[in-house]
């Protein structure tokens, strides 16, 4: 099959690639059908997810765990149950980020992630009652927290080097 894509023109896909949102995305549920396709090869971190439907919609992804180690969300036994897993550490999450010029302004929202079945491919949004995480954490505050780590522990490695 072909589709009309927003960011790349016109693409080859199977049905077997598609992520399907019986219920659609909070704002866009018309649109069940989205193929993701990877920003970079082999590496499903970012991601474009790409409306079969309507070629003007598509939204940028992160994987939130590759963003935010510690991100560990809990779904309702029902949302378990819709998506035929037993338990969140099953699923696979993504935040939808928005794009600003600078990429640090960007934002990432971690308290409606994506929650998708890797085996079945069947996605939902979700809303997490977890107050830690907010709807527009900025990629410049998400990215400043791992920067002052590692910039402590360089700052520590270095002091022992010269205490030796």
């Amino acid at each position: 099959m072909k589709i009309d894509t927003k960011y790349y023109g016109e693409m080859d896909y199977t049905k077997d690639e598609l992520v399907v949102f019986p219920d659609g995305l909070f704002g866009f549920s018309q649109y069940h059908d989205y193929l993701p396709l990877s920003m970079e090869e082999d590496d499903s971190s970012l991601l474009i997810l790409q409306s079969v439907d309507e070629p003007y919609v598509a939204f940028f992804l992160i994987d939130a765990a590759a963003l935010f180690p510690s991100y560990s969300p809990v779904l309702l036994p029902e949302e378990l149950s819709f998506l035929e897993v037993n338990s969140s550490d099953e699923l696979s999450y993504y935040a939808i980020c928005t794009v600003k010029k600078d990429y640090l302004d960007g934002t990432v929202n971690l308290k409606c992630p994506l929650a998708i079945n890797p085996d079945t491919r069947k996605g939902i949004q979700v809303i997490l009652s977890n107050a830690d995480y907010n709807y527009r954490h900025t990629l410049r505050s998400l990215l400043g927290k791992e920067i002052k780590e590692q910039d402590t522990k360089k700052e520590i490695n270095s002091h022992a080097d010269t205490e030796t």
